[in-house]
Order: structure tokens, then C-alpha cells, then sequence
């Protein structure tokens, strides 16, 4: 399917803004692979082939190993995801599937064991920004396309 819509055409002001938090989230603290990292299993989680595309090739061009890449869905079972990744991982997948799963207080702790204030409140931002990404690629008709 292609794309359905040409939306940065019909709402710029809507996608400016989207691509404003893409900006912000850009500038934080949080390291840029952990960062793709949280944006590829959100992308699993949410069955977005376009988003997972992206943020796969980005990964590699930062130095991401294929084995990390691929074992994403499986990371509580890996001994070569950092804690600080894991616990960061463990947030997005709360997030993300918040129906069934909670941001509970034992959570949040263990985040902070890692990331101070500004690094928590950027996390769930990041979090919520691919969140909106993979919707927004879903309904439009967006999808991977061979390279």
C-alpha cells in the first residue's frame, strides 16, 4: 500500500509540531542508541514495518550489532543489553502496552537507579513520540520498502 495521505502537505502546522518533540527528544541526555533501541521495540511491539525500517538502519549506522537488533523482542533474556537499557526497555514496553501493563512505583525506582528527573520525564517523551510515530505511520499507509 502506499501512503495514503500527504500529510506534512495537509496539516504542516500538526507535523511541525510532531517533528518540534522530534527535535527536543534529539537533545536529551539519553543515549542515542538506547534511544533507537526504545524506538525499535516500540515499533515491534506496535507492528509498524515502516518505523521499524527506519530505526533498524539508523542502529546500524550508529554501530548497533545485528545480534542486539534481533534480540530486541527477547532483551529480558539477554545478558548484552546494559541495565540502564533494559530498565529503559521494561519502561517502554509499560508505556506502550499500558492497558495490560502498569508504570508501577518498584518501575520507576529502578529507572532512577539510572536516570535522574529530567532523564525519567525524557524517557517517557521519547517513548511516547515513536508511540505517536507508529500510529501515525500505520494509519497513513506507510511501509517499508525494499533498499
Amino acid at each position: 500500500m502506499s501512503q495514503r495521505i500527504a500529510y506534512y502537505d495537509v496539516a504542516p502546522d500538526g507535523m511541525k509540531i510532531m517533528m518540534d518533540m522530534e527535535k527536543y527528544t534529539k537533545k536529551s541526555t539519553i543515549n542515542r542508541v538506547t534511544r533507537e533501541l526504545i524506538k525499535i521495540r516500540v515499533s515491534q511491539i506496535n507492528g509498524c514495518a515502516f518505523c521499524l525500517d527506519l530505526h533498524t538502519s539508523d542502529a546500524r549506522k550508529m554501530g548497533e550489532t545485528e545480534q542486539r537488533i534481533y534480540c530486541l523482542n527477547a532483551w529480558n533474556e539477554c545478558t548484552f543489553y546494559t541495565p540502564e537499557e533494559k530498565v529503559a526497555l521494561e519502561l517502554s514496553e509499560c508505556i506502550t502496552l499500558i492497558p495490560t501493563k502498569k508504570v508501577t512505583d518498584d518501575l520507576y525506582k529502578r529507572v532512577r537507579e539510572y536516570y535522574d528527573e529530567k532523564q525519567y520525564v525524557d524517557l517517557v517523551l521519547i517513548i511516547n513520540q515513536i508511540n505517536s510515530w507508529n500510529r501515525i505511520s500505520i494509519a497513513m499507509g506507510n511501509t517499508a520498502t525494499e533498499k
